[in-house]
């Protein structure tokens, strides 16, 4: 292993962290926005979900990009199911994280039809997909 491989594991690693707690904390802003009523708070609380969707697509990108310059770059896992597996799961994240912004879109534009507990769930989904790329990754079946 080169300190380059080493370097960009770890920023992968960094950059993936950092992107995955913002999909946990977005839809726990969008829990309160689904049940307030104050238009102040409503519009407090729909500047910090626009704000952090911006700051978790910017942790987004680069975590992708060394992701990729790990299996291209790298050859991590190349012809392995596991990895083949692995993307499919890292394709399922970023049509959340495209999903966040849907529902953002929604509440911009004062359309939200969905309750707080739907968005309870809803912010479970990102746990479930970790915990699979992360098994996966370890594992490597």
């Amino acid at each position: 292993m080169t300190n380059a491989y080493l370097w960009v594991k770890t920023l992968h690693i960094v950059f993936i962290t950092s992107w995955f707690a913002g999909l946990f904390y977005l839809p726990r802003i969008y829990v309160n926005l689904a049940d307030e009523k104050n238009p102040d708070a409503y519009a407090r609380l729909l500047g910090m979900a626009d704000r952090l969707y911006r700051f978790m697509t910017i942790l987004a990108v680069p975590a992708i990009l060394l992701g990729l310059t790990l299996w291209l770059g790298f050859g991590i896992g190349s012809g392995d199911v596991w990895m083949h597996a692995k993307l499919f799961f890292v394709i399922l994240v970023i049509g959340y994280h495209h999903a966040c912004f849907s529902l953002l879109k929604k509440f911009r534009a004062g359309l939200n039809t969905r309750s707080g507990v739907w968005y309870r769930w809803f912010n479970e989904v990102p746990v479930i997909l970790l915990f699979v790329i992360v098994a996966l990754v370890i594992f490597k079946p």
